[in-house]
């Protein structure tokens, strides 16, 4: 694992408005409220702590950095996974999107460039994303990865901008390129995965050491028991907020000049023009260091 820049510096430089802010907007919808744009340090401190006296914003801004600062904390680990799982979808996407103009992106221009996931690797992405939060948490928390339960439990307890990335996961990495029975074609997916194909994965390849187990099969078994682990609570997740892939579509497309209605497309351009896994997991990680300095102090 290589060593992130401070949190102070990855916050403050956090994009005020780029593909990704436009696309976690579409999906305020969803969880609505729950998300805000935190951008910055001092401001993030002052959002999540309320507080309002300089001195007192140092004091935890300092103690919020000593923690991170700390390799033995978690943190720093926490925010190299969600680094991580962005970095190996497609960079295509940055540099093309240097030049747009405004804030509709033309989408046929790109679809030479997109290739749909098939099936069975979108299955296997959404799965390492869990199975990466699950990581962070167990990093953050000083619980054992193996403890799933505990730490499926604090995963459906999410708020704010971890509520988001959940929801951005079921939406964009599930429903619309897997249709509303996402699940069932995961499970499906995995039970006649070929091993060889896994082991290609780039984000696989990356956090294979931190999961558990000897061979590649032990780890395809702790990834399926983390999906099922998560299973209930994304299904009732879907149902109660009447997510549809129309929906999202629609929702995408007031933000988004995604004049194509070909899902699996529109699943590889949010794919080759998003993080939203290091963007949102970079607040949620200067969340909780900043929680504990204010509990500190």
């Amino acid at each position: 694992m290589s060593k992130t820049k401070p949190i102070d510096d990855l916050v403050d430089n956090l994009p005020m408005s780029n593909m990704t802010v436009y696309m976690l907007r579409a999906l305020d919808s969803v969880v609505p409220g729950e998300w805000q744009n935190l951008v910055g340090f001092k401001d993030t401190v002052r959002a999540v702590t309320g507080e309002t006296d300089k001195k007192t914003v140092k004091k935890i801004r300092d103690r919020a950095l000593e923690l991170y600062a700390d390799p033995a904390q978690g943190y720093q680990r926490a925010l190299w996974i969600y680094q991580t799982v962005d970095s190996a979808d497609s960079a295509i996407g940055a540099a093309a999107m240097a030049n747009k103009i405004g804030e509709k992106i033309g989408f046929l221009s790109f679809l030479n460039k997109l290739t749909p996931k098939a099936d069975t690797l979108q299955s296997i992405d959404l799965c390492l994303k869990l199975v990466a939060e699950l990581l962070a948490v167990s990093a953050m928390n000083q619980i054992s990865i193996t403890n799933i339960n505990s730490l499926a439990g604090l995963l459906t307890q999410y708020h704010n901008e971890s509520l988001m990335r959940i929801a951005a996961l079921i939406c964009v990495d599930g429903i619309i390129p897997l249709g509303p029975d996402f699940i069932k074609k995961v499970q499906a997916n995995f039970a006649t995965l070929n091993p060889a194909v896994l082991q290609q994965n780039s984000t696989y390849q990356n956090l294979s050491n931190m999961i558990p187990g000897g061979s590649v099969g032990d780890k395809i078994g702790f990834i399926n028991q983390s999906f099922g682990a998560m299973q209930g609570w994304m299904g009732n997740f879907v149902n109660s907020h009447h997510i549809t892939q129309q929906g999202l579509l629609s929702n995408l497309q007031k933000y988004m000049d995604i004049a194509d209605s070909k899902l699996d497309y529109v699943a590889a351009f949010l794919d080759m023009t998003t993080n939203y896994y290091e963007h949102t997991g970079t607040q949620t990680v200067a969340r909780r260091v900043i929680e504990r300095a204010a509990r500190e102090i």
